[in-house]
């Protein structure tokens, strides 16, 4: 009996879960402490032991009461960042230039939005998973002030990874070698990570740098996880951020499409 073609691209990428199951069987240990451990060491070094040290008001912490409460959210959108550019770099990379696995699928009756629809879904699912184990781990340290909010911020997480996992999947698709993922760590990932609001207000930035700062996806992901883990949403910026990782998302989905079916192409 021969198998029928995918029905839409939704179709399409559900032919895809069993590969990507048994790539996450095979790799998930692998995974653990990039994910988990590292960033939780990060807040026990910055948030309990640093933080001790650290004594400012709510007002000035943008609404924690302690500096362990200021930090574990902004940890947790930059560990989803973290996790996403690590998942559509060099897996990206392998799965054109070396393993040339998306040439095989596209000789399948699948089509270009099929398969990145799959990595993507893939990524969303990594993203959910570390940061339910990262939430729900932190939360004996009595950091969070709201359950529907840290709810919802795993919510964000998911929005906040294929924010960044869409544009950077775009950019490593058209690739033809890996050297240029060096500036994508060290101007992009790095910088972000120390200055987007997750470990000090960006506020503490000089005026242009806060600025640049606030222009970040990172920065858009740390302010909306803390307000809704801390139970004081702004919903006017709620929305801002919202619509900014969702306008991130949306161009990327379109970029990735047009690279990756040029690159197949040559």
């Amino acid at each position: 009996m021969t198998s029928s073609a995918p029905t839409g691209t939704l179709g399409g990428a559900l032919r895809l879960v069993d590969y990507w199951a048994t790539v996450y069987r095979r790799t998930w240990r692998g995974s653990i402490v990039t994910s988990f451990v590292t960033p939780l060491l990060y807040v026990l070094a910055m948030g309990v032991l640093l933080g001790g040290f650290v004594e400012a008001d709510a007002e000035v912490l943008e609404g924690a009461t302690t500096y362990l409460a200021f930090v574990v959210p902004g940890m947790v959108a930059a560990t989803t960042m973290t996790t996403v550019v690590g998942e559509v770099t060099y897996p990206v990379m392998a799965m054109v230039k070396w393993n040339k696995t998306y040439y095989s699928m596209t000789a399948t009756p699948l089509a270009v939005p099929d398969i990145v629809l799959a990595h993507l879904g893939f990524v969303a699912f990594r993203v959910a998973v570390s940061a339910a184990v990262f939430l729900a781990v932190t939360a004996p340290f009595g950091v969070y002030e709201s359950l529907p909010g840290v709810l919802a911020a795993l919510v964000v997480q998911v929005l906040l990874g294929m924010a960044f996992a869409a544009p950077v999947y775009a950019f490593a698709a058209g690739l033809r070698d890996e050297t240029a993922f060096a500036l994508v760590f060290r101007l992009g990932m790095i910088p972000m990570f120390l200055f987007s609001g997750a470990f000090f207000p960006v506020a503490n930035l000089d005026a242009p740098l806060e600025a640049l700062a606030r222009a970040t996806p990172l920065w858009h992901g740390v302010d909306l996880t803390r307000m809704l883990v801390l139970g004081v949403p702004d919903w006017s910026m709620v929305l801002v951020h919202v619509g900014y990782l969702l306008a991130l998302v949306a161009l990327g989905w379109w970029w990735a499409l047009r690279r990756l079916t040029r690159r197949l192409a040559q």
